[in-house]
């Protein structure tokens, strides 16, 4: 049985009978005013994070979200973007297709102003998506493609690359992992389905995706997720997992290679009023820039009189890019 049918099977389950321990369904679920989100779809919430996020969601998007889950985030994007067909979700699983319509139902019920045409729901796989070239604003996963084995992995990124219009967004949601794990749990099938030995470091998780062609990545958020402990799995040492929400913008590749925010800030310190390195980055006498690490790194290789931050992992806009 390929991993790939291993993680069918498993989220056919998961649709037919809502697993509340799959992935973090406790977690806190955004609200916005006037939405009403179902209790079936919060136990059907098989995500680690989120990826609905106001900034990105603006003028009426298309929104493409893959691995329909229970159908929350569909109905949170569905808020921002009221218009037929103007959210599409893909899954391969007939089971969880079905599950998602049952519950918009209910959301309606929950929701005067929301309508189920306002998603779009098709059978679909990520490594062949049913959908147009640049055809969409916004891309959305949420703890799926940590799934996926390096070249599927590859081939899903380059799917909502040739999908996303310029300047389009990927935004996801995924365990990522900076310690090595043994081949055991690396080949464990179930254990990958259930987004745990598939998780990679975040330097490899980027490179996946300036690979694709993405000129501008944002780490949103960056908090603990699971460990894998010797008494309950196939290692001999605790290996800590994190999950990220991540961001992807379809700008073109710099000259000097893409733009990777990671929560770093620079601040002039000096005598004179601001500082102007003449490539459009000014920093005003004490106030804290948001700056990408390729920013950071020429900025203090430029003047001594700059503070630079380490690494927050935490960036939501506003900076120097």
């Amino acid at each position: 049985m390929s991993y790939l049918t291993a993680t069918n099977d498993l989220y056919k389950e998961a649709a037919l009978t809502p697993d509340i321990g799959l992935c973090c369904t406790t977690n806190p679920v955004w609200q916005f005013p006037g939405l009403s989100i179902p209790k079936i779809m919060q136990e059907m919430n098989y995500g680690c994070g989120s990826t609905v996020a106001a900034q990105d969601l603006v003028n009426n998007p298309r929104v493409l979200y893959v691995g329909v889950g229970g159908g929350m985030e569909l109905l949170q994007f569905s808020y921002f973007s009221r218009q037929a067909a103007g959210v599409i979700g893909v899954d391969v699983v007939d089971e969880m297709l079905e599950a998602s319509r049952l519950n918009f139902k209910i959301a309606e019920e929950e929701n005067d102003w929301f309508n189920s045409e306002f998603v779009q729901l098709i059978k679909g796989d990520a490594l062949n998506l049913p959908i147009e070239d640049e055809s969409i604003d916004v891309a959305a996963q949420n703890c799926l493609f940590n799934i996926f084995k390096a070249e599927d992995l590859k081939k899903a990124i380059n799917e909502m690359y040739r999908v996303l219009k310029p300047h389009g967004r990927l935004v996801m949601s995924d365990p990522v992992c900076e310690q090595p794990m043994n081949d055991k749990l690396r080949n464990d099938d179930r254990l990958r389905a259930l987004c745990l030995s598939g998780s990679i470091s975040i330097k490899d998780y980027v490179k996946v995706l300036t690979d694709a062609g993405f000129g501008t990545i944002e780490i949103r958020a960056r908090k603990s997720y699971r460990v894998l402990s010797p008494n309950h799995y196939p290692t001999d040492e605790l290996v800590h997992i994190e999950a990220i929400e991540i961001a992807a913008i379809k700008d073109a590749m710099p000259t000097d290679g893409p733009c990777i925010f990671t929560g770093k800030t620079a601040i002039y310190f000096g005598n004179d009023e601001y500082f102007d390195d003449n490539k459009g980055h000014v920093l005003l006498q004490n106030q804290p820039l948001a700056v990408c690490d390729k920013t950071a790194d020429a900025l203090a290789a430029t003047s001594e009189e700059i503070h630079i931050s380490e690494s927050t992992w935490h960036y939501d806009g506003g900076g120097c890019c």
